[in-house]
């Protein structure tokens, strides 16, 4: 017979997300169920966000030495031990997982129920043994790698995102299907570690951001050995030999085969929606997700959707920010609304390619008079002691100087775009970034110098010249 819980909240997914409210509504003393299927802490733990990093980290370390010599240092050829390589990336995650555990959140008073949930009604989940009517629902489901129906696909055991980090040994040639940021940033690291890759793509690769910057990024991918096909439909799937693959592409009117080892399946992501029982609950969805309003919640008044569920931007962070929105409208009844402009984005290759508001093209799109400023890295002192010289900030401001939009890619840009976030949140000028002191030598002194820029126009009129001379009268 089922147990009947009456919770304050109720959150049906343990990522990103989903752990943020339980946590902050516990708290504040709020009874809280939190119901997972999974495993704790979502897909950005155990395989996202966390192991694709660590795996970066140790392509990064390869790259490194092979740099070296530039510097007046040699330590030899790379040798990957593959297996390591997988023990690091566990071990990373295992360092993190405490944190997103049952027994830490069990000991934050919230009851853990580690089972599928299903909405009955607009009113009742049921998860296992357990009917649960709370005053409001959080779903916080997540999402999952999408798979394309491409014929053949299925009979050669390809790789997503869930079972690239199992691998212990090398993949003689990766063949990645998709080249958005999950697809170019897997590309690279295996590269890196030793493995041919070629990256097939139907569009444009990093079609998401600024084409510019872009450039700067496959520019390096492609120097590094990356095969990257654009505008290339994959039409066929199939084995090739005893353990091999062979990959059919379209490009316009021609047809060519890739042959490789491993193929690894990178082509977007799907909101977890299946068995959720959202018909039953009145909430609507489509195949993106979740349909919201900006206040994050569904069409039953009872139930909000956050993170990549809710069909928005799919990052660990937005996630994050998303729980905030609700808990401030659960808890504390005050009204909160998902703004967009503010959220920054950052693909992990090397260079990094990170972005925060307007770009260039929405920036016109919406009309009114806009600056483009401009500073490459090269023309800073850090980047050059670096070698790390290619690369540029690019920031859109409108007539006034208020800053719309940053975009950076370099080395970096991950960490420099959050004071950029900052900037734009808080709705500052760029005479706000003139008062600014940055360190020397940083690579963040692009920033600074690129809206200073805004103002060297002033310096050549000629009413500005005249106002200096005439102020020299007086000594």
């Amino acid at each position: 017979m089922s147990e009947t819980l009456r919770p304050d909240i109720c959150v049906i997914g343990a990522g990103s997300g989903g752990l943020t409210v339980a946590a902050a509504a516990a708290s504040f003393g709020v009874e809280v169920v939190l119901v997972e299927k999974g495993k704790m802490g979502g897909d950005c733990l155990n395989y996202g966000c966390v192991p694709s990093k660590a795996l970066i980290a140790a392509g990064k370390h390869a790259h490194a030495i092979r740099e070296a010599p530039s510097f007046g240092v040699n330590a030899g050829v790379v040798a990957v031990d593959y297996r390591k390589v997988h023990d690091h990336i566990h071990s990373v995650i295992g360092a993190i997982a405490p944190n997103d555990s049952v027994e830490r959140f069990t000991a934050l008073g919230v009851k853990v129920i580690k089972e599928a949930a299903r909405f009955t009604d607009p009113d009742t989940v049921v998860a296992g043994d357990y009917e649960i009517k709370a005053r409001r629902f959080v779903v916080a489901t997540g999402s999952s790698a999408f798979v394309p129906p491409i014929p053949g696909l299925d009979g050669v055991g390809y790789l997503t995102n869930e079972t690239l980090f199992d691998r212990t040994e090398k993949a003689d040639h990766l063949i990645v299907i998709g080249g958005g940021p999950i697809g170019m940033e897997m590309a690279q690291a295996h590269r890196r570690l030793g493995s041919d890759v070629t990256v097939i793509e139907g569009l444009k690769a990093l079609g998401k951001d600024d084409p510019e910057l872009v450039a700067v990024v496959l520019d390096r991918i492609r120097a590094e050995g990356i095969a990257v096909l654009e505008g290339a439909t994959v039409t066929a799937v199939e084995k090739a030999g005893e353990a091999g693959v062979r990959v059919t592409v379209e490009t316009g009117q021609s047809e060519t085969t890739v042959d490789g080892s491993h193929i690894l399946v990178a082509t977007g992501r799907k909101a977890n929606v299946e068995g959720l029982g959202l018909d039953a609950a009145g909430i609507d969805h489509d195949r993106a997700g979740i349909k919201v309003g900006p206040d994050l919640r569904s069409s039953n008044r009872r139930v909000y959707a956050i993170g990549d569920v809710a069909g928005g931007l799919q990052f660990t962070h937005v996630a994050g920010y998303h729980a905030g929105l609700v808990v401030q409208q659960i808890l504390f009844r005050l009204p909160a609304k998902e703004n967009r402009d503010i959220l920054p984005w950052v693909t992990f290759t090397d260079p990094e390619l990170a972005h925060v508001g307007l770009g260039e093209e929405a920036a016109r799109a919406r009309g009114g008079d806009i600056h483009v400023l401009r500073w490459p890295y090269a023309e800073n002192d850090r980047a050059q002691a670096e070698g790390k010289t290619a690369g540029l900030i690019k920031m859109i401001t409108d007539k006034k100087g208020r800053i719309l939009g940053v975009s950076i890619v370099g080395a970096g840009a991950g960490d420099m775009i959050n004071m950029w976030a900052l900037a734009i949140t808080n709705r500052m000028k760029l005479s706000d970034v003139r008062g600014f002191v940055p360190a020397y030598p940083t690579m963040g002194e692009i920033g600074k110098r690129a809206a200073i820029s805004f103002y060297a126009p002033m310096t050549r009129k000629p009413i500005v010249r005249r106002a200096i001379g005439w102020l020299r009268r007086f000594g």
